[in-house]
């Protein structure tokens, strides 16, 4: 093969391009009419009241725990494997990260020990629990909820893998993943491997008026120009800031792609699902796992993850045959910085999943030729 096949990958179309060009002959390249509206369709799309576009992924975390009143000794639970800024967020605020096991059935959160740390924990012990949507895989955020209103806990989504996923509650009703119904926030990325790109980005969506209005404040320096909020009003041109705010605002230029882009965001994710069942149905009986995560119907896709024991001589060999394959992730407590703060930790599930992942290319615009040539590259490997 001549050319080679990234693991993820972006498509800009014309419709983009137009899109984009149209604001760079406004009036407005940033703060203006188009951020207002990609949240208003985004909203709409994951089916939440109010969502906040803001710079990406990282900064809808960090905001999202400032919101949630995350401060100084704030003890918040979440999964060892997701990208570092899940955890991240929580040390920015000044909180303190509880790592908890994955269940290695959805590479999830696993439910089971994240209720037994807090049955032997005195209550008030932790603030909060971040559930990770991991490789587009939703997360039952009923069954999680039920477990924060016991213990008094807020829930952060990170569903940066699962725009278009959704699971079914205990009513048999579909509940998108990041919809708010459940979780007190959640947060997307738009990076370009991600399922909507907008180059850099991201959003917060909840359905709490409060976390609306703050994330907005602080999105933006921690400033407002609302004269019912202003302390005094000097004239049109007065402001005031009222928190210790941080510049993580999204362009109109960015919004304006993703505006576009979320167009065909459900064909986009069909093709995802269409292009992981034929991995299911191809890759089934060679001596490999496919996760069981990967026959859920609501899955996203963000990622399409095996497991097997010769993972490093397989990510070789397709890489020899220009595919490139990636691990998603290094577990987040294997990280120095985790590491020198938290000592060494170990968690059985996360450790074994770590040695074995390997992630295959999925994105819509992956040819089914292509993906038939990896799939032989793979038995190839195996015969």
């Amino acid at each position: 093969m001549d050319k080679f096949i990234p693991y993820g990958r972006q498509e800009i179309n014309d419709q983009d391009i137009t899109s984009v060009v149209e604001v760079l002959k406004s009036d407005f390249l940033t703060q203006g009419p188009r951020i207002e509206k990609f949240e208003k369709d985004f909203a709409r799309y994951i089916g939440a009241k109010y969502a906040v576009a803001v710079s990406n992924g990282t900064a809808a975390l960090h905001l999202s725990a400032l919101s949630l009143g995350v401060k100084n000794g704030s003890k918040v639970i979440t999964s060892p494997i997701s990208f570092a800024s899940t955890a991240n967020s929580i040390e920015f605020c000044g909180g303190e990260i509880d790592f908890c096991d994955i269940d290695p059935n959805t590479l999830c959160l696993d439910i089971d020990l994240v209720r037994n740390k807090l049955e032997k924990s005195p209550k008030g012990t932790y603030k909060g629990i971040i559930p990770v949507d991991f490789a587009g895989y939703p997360v039952n955020m009923e069954a999680f909820r039920s477990i924060a209103e016991e213990y008094g806990l807020w829930i952060l989504e990170d569903s940066c893998h699962a725009p278009g996923g959704y699971f079914l509650d205990s009513k048999k009703e579909k509940q998108n993943c990041g919809s708010g119904k459940y979780s007190d926030a959640s947060i997307f990325s738009f990076h370009p491997v991600k399922h909507i790109a907008c180059g850099e980005g991201g959003m917060v969506t909840t359905n709490s008026f409060e976390i609306y209005e703050k994330l907005k404040l602080f999105r933006s320096h921690g400033i407002t120009k609302n004269p019912e909020k202003l302390s005094k009003n000097d004239g049109g041109w007065y402001y005031e800031m009222k928190v210790l705010g941080y510049n993580y605002r999204l362009s109109d230029i960015q919004s304006a792609l993703g505006i576009s882009q979320l167009k065909r965001a459900n064909l986009n994710i069909s093709r995802r699902r269409e292009i992981a069942k034929k991995y299911n149905y191809s890759l089934n009986d060679l001596p490999l796992k496919i996760p069981y995560a990967n026959y859920h119907e609501g899955h996203a896709f963000h990622l399409f993850v095996i497991t097997c024991k010769k993972r490093d001589e397989l990510y070789e060999f397709l890489r020899a045959k220009k595919i490139f394959t990636q691990v998603h992730y290094i577990p987040i407590h294997k990280m120095p910085y985790y590491q020198n703060k938290y000592g060494i930790q170990e968690f059985e599930n996360s450790e074994l999943y770590y040695s074995q992942c390997l992630s295959l290319p999925i994105f819509p615009t992956l040819k089914d030729e292509d993906l038939d040539y990896i799939i032989n590259s793979v038995k190839e490997f195996y015969e």
